[in-house]
């Protein structure tokens, strides 16, 4: 009797498996790692309602961003920290601090004089403290469209001193585009153009936000023909999440990379059609799934 229970249970576990064993679940696949930065202007709706920054930074880096470019200093500090606070916080959640949007404009006095130095003193600090924060880049943001070329050019003068003062201390300085550089200023220049053509690439680089220009009727790569080597670093953006909206050639922008001079990409999603933390989850998957969408960019 021993032995032919012993025969059924055998014959049972071999005819019917999954009675006789635990099964697995089917493994996901890991999506490949890239360097991708995040604007974190992406979040500013969890940090300007209280969120925990220690929290939203550690979230972040689970999704698998690799950096961060923050967008808010102020009197010295990150987000209330002090720029040591700030890199060891980011550190700490297993990213790297890459860059960081910032601006002083200069005054009618210093536009009509072309004297910097009062402007050119709030740099100097401006500097240390995004060095001791353990920023690469720093990053002007904004320059509404200047009356006269005159004013276009002075700007284009104190970005170049700006520059020079990052480069001295290690840093590297550039600009932001947004829409509103594709106009002619004095309906004669296109203003972006003549910032390219204007500043020395020695000083000044150019963060390309790919969204704003097709915004602006430009083609991205358009422009990595004509200013070969210009481009740093890409603001990847979308009307909402990243690749949502069809209307950006992200193919066509990522096959000229190289032609561009890119070395670092920062996501940044301004607006949102689900909860901020799933939106920039969506975008990161978008850029991370993507097979035109290198590794790494640095070189």
């Amino acid at each position: 009797m021993k032995n032919y229970l012993l025969t059924v249970l055998t014959t049972f576990c071999l005819t019917v498996p999954q009675a006789c064993t635990t099964p697995q679940s089917p493994q996901k696949k890991e999506k490949e790692k890239k360097e991708v930065a995040i604007q974190l202007y992406s979040v500013r709706d969890l940090i300007n309602n209280g969120g925990d920054l220690n929290k939203i930074l550690k979230d972040l880096a689970d999704m698998g961003y690799t950096s961060v470019e923050a967008a808010n200093y102020n009197d010295g500090k990150f987000y209330g920290k002090t720029p040591q606070e700030f890199k060891q916080m980011v550190e700490t959640n297993g990213m790297k601090v890459l860059s960081s949007h910032t601006s002083h404009g200069l005054s009618d006095k210093e536009l009509s004089s072309g004297d910097f130095t009062e402007a050119l003193a709030w740099w100097d600090q401006c500097i240390a403290d995004h060095k001791a924060a353990g920023m690469e880049y720093i990053v002007t943001p904004w320059l509404g469209v200047p009356k006269t070329l005159k004013e276009l050019q002075t700007y284009c003068d104190y970005y170049n001193e700006v520059g020079k003062r990052c480069n001295a201390a290690g840093l590297k300085y550039g600009y932001h585009n947004h829409a509103h550089e594709f106009q002619k200023v004095e309906d004669k220049e296109i203003m972006l153009d003549y910032m390219l053509q204007h500043t020395n690439p020695e000083y000044v680089f150019f963060q390309m936000d790919v969204y704003w220009v097709v915004r602006g009727d430009n083609s991205p790569v358009d422009y990595f023909n004509k200013y070969p080597g210009r481009f740093t670093m890409l603001h990847i953006k979308d009307h909402r999440e990243i690749g949502q909206s069809g209307m950006v050639g992200y193919d066509a922008i990522f096959k000229n990379t190289d032609k561009a001079g890119v070395h670092h990409l920062v996501a940044e999603i301004e607006q949102y059609s689900c909860p901020v933390e799933e939106s920039v989850k969506q975008s990161l998957d978008y850029l991370l799934e993507a097979p035109f969408v290198k590794a790494s960019y640095c070189k």
